[in-house]
């Protein structure tokens, strides 16, 4: 009979802190995110050994109360009152009784547990399948976050990059590559990125550089931003997102040194995605702009990109733009790889629609629906299926049916028709 829920997640974490400390090979990445917060020492995420289990740990970590008496009829556990410590009295009977309780469901997302249990044939557990899952600690807002500290410690100018750019850790980006239709082209330069990191040691031996900066071309809303970020969760590195005509500072002589900062933080944080959105703003610029100071500060701009390199740096550079005739040869040949966003064919509509209403009720024919919608951006079906499902539930429903898909297509055509108005 399987073991009551809050019991499980007290011996988990108890036994986990055993295993952890029996073993000096285990490291970060062998604890789950919850257990890297209860080890970790004061603010800092530094795990130290020997790590230990509290009731004021576990209360504020799990919000479970007074865990030494909801554990008090477990003979593996004792509990000691100088510093409410709660501690195995003996391991591998303790392990056996936890997965005769259920336990299975928590050892294979838990690395450590998967480790000690991987000895026993019958529990037909792999500690290599369960670590490869597991969110590395790499990934987290917490280490991120640490990093950025020293860096700023290290360069108090440094700060002022920090006010320049949005700055996300793999686990704060919710888009997953998972979430996309993508073109063929579009698979194969990602599927070429990941293989040149995996082989960067060798791409460096050869000095062969220029690998990793890739221009993303296309109209809005056909998912140029968005991969970008999917990106960052599928190649474990944290995005600085910039937009370039924010960068302009009202004091144009700080723009060149703003814009230098930018590049060397997202080398000291490496692996690193520097996303550049807008960067037609280049190319406008230095047509349009006379200023001495603008022109000054987009040249810096050109030098930092010719400056950095995925191999050398562990810096991916993409740069976004809707408008790509805008761009003179002098900031197109800074990119080894142009990506082209067309607006979905009828195909890939169908797709997008289908992932988008995977988990709603829906009584519409999608291979109808994506012949109805030519011209539709990604962002236009997602805004036309938010607001049929927005009318479906104003109408005290949750299935969508064709008259809320209608009224979303109408919503889109609006908008379109909005922005093409001359209000002169």
């Amino acid at each position: 009979m399987p073991g009551d829920v809050d019991t499980l997640k007290l011996m988990e974490v108890i036994l986990t802190a055993e295993i952890f400390n029996r073993h000096p090979e285990l490291e970060i990445n062998d604890l789950t995110p919850a257990c890297r917060e209860m080890f970790a020492s004061g603010s800092t995420p530094v795990i130290k050994r020997p790590v230990s289990v509290s009731d004021g740990v576990i209360k504020r970590s799990l919000g479970i109360p007074d865990a030494h008496i909801k554990l008090s009829d477990n003979p593996f556990v004792s509990f000691e009152e100088f510093g409410q410590r709660l501690r195995l009295t003996t391991l591998e009977p303790a392990a056996q009784w936890f997965m005769k309780q259920g336990g299975k469901n928590l050892i294979v997302k838990n690395p450590a547990l998967a480790f000690y249990f991987e000895r026993f044939d019958s529990s037909g557990i792999s500690y290599q399948a369960v670590r490869s899952t597991s969110p590395p600690f790499e990934d987290t807002k917490a280490y991120l976050d640490a990093k950025i500290s020293k860096i700023i410690a290290e360069d108090e100018k440094l700060r002022n990059a920090l006010d320049l750019v949005i700055i996300n850790a793999p686990e704060e980006v919710e888009q997953q590559m998972e979430d996309f239709v993508c073109t063929p082209d579009q698979v194969h330069i990602i599927h070429k990125i990941r293989h040149a990191i995996d082989h960067q040691d060798l791409l460096h031996q050869h000095r062969i550089y220029e690998v990793g900066k890739l221009l993303f071309v296309g109209p809005p809303g056909t998912g140029k931003t968005s991969l970008a970020l999917a990106l960052s969760r599928t190649l474990h590195m944290p995005i600085f997102e910039v937009r370039l005509s924010m960068v302009t500072s009202q004091y144009l002589g700080e723009t060149s040194k703003n814009i230098d900062r930018i590049f060397e933080f997202a080398k000291k944080i490496s692996p690193s995605i520097l996303f550049i959105d807008e960067f037609d703003f280049v190319a406008k610029s230095r047509v349009t702009d006379d200023h001495g100071a603008m022109k000054r500060a987009v040249n810096s701009l050109l030098k930092n990109i010719d400056k950095v390199s995925l191999v050398k740096n562990g810096v991916l550079l993409i740069g976004a733009t809707n408008t790509p005739q805008l761009l003179d040869e002098a900031a197109w040949r800074r990119f080894d790889e142009v990506v082209e966003f067309s607006l979905p064919d009828q195909k890939m509509r169908e797709e997008i629609i289908e992932k988008v209403m995977f988990s709603m009720q829906c009584r519409c024919d999608f291979k109808e629906l994506a012949a109805e919608t030519e011209g539709f951006s990604g962002a236009d079906l997602r805004l036309m299926i938010k607001e049929g499902l927005l009318c479906a539930l104003m109408d005290k429903r949750q299935e969508i049916d064709r008259s809320d898909i209608d009224k979303g297509i109408m919503m889109v055509k609006n908008r379109d028709a909005t922005r093409r108005m001359n209000w002169l």
